[in-house]
């Protein structure tokens, strides 16, 4: 499943990029939770949060319906 979220966050990746941010994939636990950190100009940004629910976790559990959550670290 690591590579299938890898793949999920690499369609994400521009968009983040471009703001000056990117994401990094710290792990994918047993019970289908993606622990994520969040880099750059994401980290510490009022924003991030949302960035992180409305953005990356609709499009992890859109392509991998077996995601139950996405989360910061």
């Amino acid at each position: 499943m690591k590579e299938q979220v890898e793949a999920a966050l690499d369609k994400i990746r521009p968009v983040l990029q471009n703001d000056g941010g990117n994401v990094e994939l710290i792990e994918v636990t047993d019970n289908g939770v993606v622990k994520v950190r969040l880099q750059g100009a994401c980290h510490g940004c009022p924003m991030s949060q949302m960035t992180l629910k409305h953005g990356i976790e609709r499009v992890i559990l859109k392509e991998i319906p077996s995601v139950k959550s996405v989360e910061a670290v």
